[in-house]
């Protein structure tokens, strides 16, 4: 008896011991499984087959804009380094104010429009996927991922930069590759109402009675005077003013003679903040000339945030289009808080409300005094 009870405790522990080695096997599998890379095939914005991992989980973004669609859809948390340039005054730029902590992350090339990508530094930190946008052409995309063997994926803000088609697939092609694919169609629907709401609160206003409206010292690869501007403004598309400077039949920025904005002499005009040291420059040499416009005349001078600042920062651009709603259409826009709106826009794409600090550093919304200060 007592020997048959020993065997069928040794059974029963070796039986045990089976199923806990079993078991481990088991989990130690499913677990390798779980984290095996897969491998998707995508296109990005250049037209190019590119092989990446997928969900990646260690990504950069160089060139102009590319880091503020990464974040725009949840992805600063994956990003292992930045260009030198976004470490460098992040004012005008929320994307950083929202994620400071980019700042502190190493530093993959210096970054700006005319720069050229740095392999070595590119390679140093290791990302499963480089995204970049205007820094190289579709041949240059081969050259930067042979030189690395790290998948390249181009993206774009197209030719419209706000509510532009190729900022929308650009933003769920990331999505896809950092398997935030929701997260990017959230953002896509975002933008596209916000442009919906634009229209549909001016689109029935008749065109004789809408205010003339200027837009002046644009940035433009630099500060620019008054005489900077631009045809085909977004923010005046969107709640389609009646832009004096689209009159010349040009698209995209302008530099005019001061004497045409004497010639147009619109109802209103709103500054760039981002040039309006230069135009009270400009007023303290030419008082009369700026005494001569009627919008000056009539108080009718509000100042805006600039939103072009290492290309569009879309988030802006939105605000802007709802501030110039709220002051050319009073009527229409009497439900909008342009600062409150504004902090609506931040909060949704980048997780947090910065108004207050882009006012800070510009001025934010509101009538400008040319004489002052």
């Amino acid at each position: 008896m007592r020997t048959k009870a020993l065997k069928a405790g040794f059974l029963l522990i070796a039986l045990l011991v089976t199923l806990v080695v079993l078991g481990g096997c088991g989990a130690k599998t499913a677990g390798q499984d779980t984290a095996a890379p897969q491998k998707a095939v995508v296109t990005d914005l250049a037209g190019r087959q590119v092989e990446v991992p997928v969900p990646a989980n260690k990504v950069v973004a160089i060139g102009p804009g590319a880091l503020r669609l990464v974040c725009y859809v949840n992805g600063a948390d994956k990003v292992v380094g930045v260009e030198n340039l976004e470490k460098q005054q992040p004012t005008g730029r929320p994307y950083i104010l929202a994620h400071p902590e980019l700042k502190d992350l190493p530093t993959i090339g210096q970054g700006g429009p005319d720069s050229t990508p740095d392999a070595e530094k590119l390679v140093s930190v290791k990302p499963d996927v480089i995204f970049v946008a205007y820094l190289v052409d579709r041949s240059r995309a081969d050259e930067l991922q042979a030189k690395t063997n790290i998948p390249v994926v181009v993206l774009s803000y197209g030719r419209l930069a706000t509510f532009d088609e190729d900022v929308y697939k650009s933003l769920e092609l990331i999505g896809k590759i950092t398997g935030s694919e929701e997260r990017a169609r959230e953002v896509v629907d975002y933008l596209k109402k916000c442009q919906q709401d634009l229209h549909e609160r001016t689109k029935d206003i008749p065109e004789d009675k809408k205010p003339r409206v200027y837009v002046g010292a644009l940035g433009m690869k630099g500060v620019h005077g008054i005489e900077s501007t631009q045809a085909k403004y977004p923010p005046f598309v969107a709640v389609n003013a009646r832009n004096v400077v689209d009159e010349t039949g040009k698209t995209g920025s302008v530099m005019i003679d001061k004497e045409k904005l004497l010639s147009w002499d619109p109802d209103i005009i709103f500054i760039d903040e981002g040039g309006l040291s230069l135009v009270r420059e400009d007023y303290k040499k030419n008082p009369q000339f700026y005494q001569s416009l009627k919008a000056v005349k009539t108080g009718r001078v509000y100042g805006q945030i600039p939103y072009n600042y290492y290309t569009t920062n879309i988030g802006t651009a939105i605000a802007d289009a709802y501030y110039a709603g709220k002051v050319i259409y009073p009527e229409q826009f009497k439900d909008i808080d342009p600062a409150q709106k504004a902090d609506e826009i931040y909060q949704f794409l980048l997780g947090k409300p910065v108004y207050e600090q882009m006012a800070k550093d510009y001025g934010g919304f509101k009538k400008l005094d040319l004489a002052g200060p």
